[in-house]
């Protein structure tokens, strides 16, 4: 069987650059790279993975935990998983996809996954992922705010929660808006948490009284209100309370697509009656909706590089200074589903 060396040698290059053609962690000319492709066809030389992980000590693979129910990843998880993946294969690095069901992320199983380090997306207060890589000693970096006890918030990608929230309120009282529905995420989820806190914070700078109404929350993910979330509030809100909301502002796509469904149903429209704001969407498909929705474009391809970036450096693949905290920049994208009163 060939090994690099034999390649090297015929190719008349460095194991080295071999490495760096199959693992594409470093550019090599396109010459170089057809010669050593060329040559390793001729020896039928086939890189291991396996073999350059025992050399090495390291797996060459991370895990990205992502607790799931019954749904299917948003535009968001895809560009996110792109990003990861992408980037992740330029240092040589396999991705592990862990599918973990809510009711099991507290199970030791995580921590004996053959991973170098993780990443972890979308965490919750004391969060049982986050508690076990801590244990075990794996490097990992979270996507969104730590809050476990005992455990820093350290190693993090996010986006500006505070400053997304405070956008937003800004550019709805902006049009004249003052009583405003907030569809968040889950209550657990420190980005529902941020979220909150700013979005109370904003009301109060602008001298606007919270109601009871204004603030609501996704319910637990495997519970039958789950994917009626958007739906059933606004018509609680709306319909059963005849509260007088004049802008809604939904966590993601799915939640502001139910709630406009329930916005007609009620005989409102949009943006007539009622504007409509999503936090998370499909960018592709926002301008293809009638009215196109206006929302952030959170750069989740990029949240995904970063967090890559930082795992490598922590896992010392990547030289040099790093933020042990990242922020990746979001903005508003105005559409239609928006207007002044």
């Amino acid at each position: 069987m060939a090994k690099i060396d034999d390649v090297a040698r015929l190719a008349g290059v460095s194991k080295g650059t071999v490495s760096n053609v199959f693992s594409q962690k470093r550019p090599t000319s396109k010459k170089v790279t057809e010669r050593v492709l060329r040559v390793s066809r001729e020896l039928n030389y086939v890189p291991n993975h396996i073999a350059r992980s025992l050399v090495t000590k390291k797996t060459m693979a991370i895990g990205l935990t992502i607790p799931h129910g019954n749904f299917f990843f948003s535009a968001f998880h895809n560009q996110f998983i792109n990003g990861v993946v992408l980037e992740a294969s330029t240092y040589g690095y396999r991705v592990l996809l862990d599918m973990i069901a809510v009711e099991e992320v507290k199970t030791p199983s995580l921590a004996s996954y053959p991973i170098d380090g993780a990443i972890v997306l979308g965490p919750t207060e004391e969060d049982g992922r986050i508690h076990l890589l801590h244990q075990n000693q794996i490097p990992f970096v979270t996507v969104g705010k730590i809050i476990n006890e005992g455990i820093p918030d350290s190693s993090t990608v996010n986006n500006d929660n505070d400053q997304i929230i405070q956008d937003i309120c800004t550019y709805l009282i902006g049009l004249g808006h003052r009583n405003m529905m907030f569809l968040n995420a889950g209550q657990q989820m420190t980005v529902s948490i941020e979220r909150t806190e700013a979005f109370k914070k904003s009301l109060k700078e602008h001298q606007i009284e919270l109601q009871p109404h204004m603030i609501h929350y996704k319910p637990y993910i495997h519970s039958d209100e789950y994917m009626k979330y958007g739906y059933n509030e606004t018509v609680h809100i709306l319909g059963t309370l005849k509260e007088k909301v004049t802008a809604i502002i939904a966590d993601d796509d799915r939640t502001a697509f139910s709630a406009m469904n329930a916005i007609k149903d009620l005989g409102y429209s949009v943006p007539e009656d009622i504007s409509l704001f999503v936090i998370c969407g499909d960018l592709s498909m926002m301008h293809q909706i009638t009215p196109s929705l206006t929302g952030m474009d959170l750069q989740p391809s990029e949240l995904g590089v970063q967090s890559v970036r930082l795992l490598m450096h922590k896992l010392a693949v990547l030289d040099g200074e790093y933020q042990d905290q990242w922020i990746v920049n979001s903005k508003i994208i105005e559409r239609s589903s928006c207007s002044s009163i």
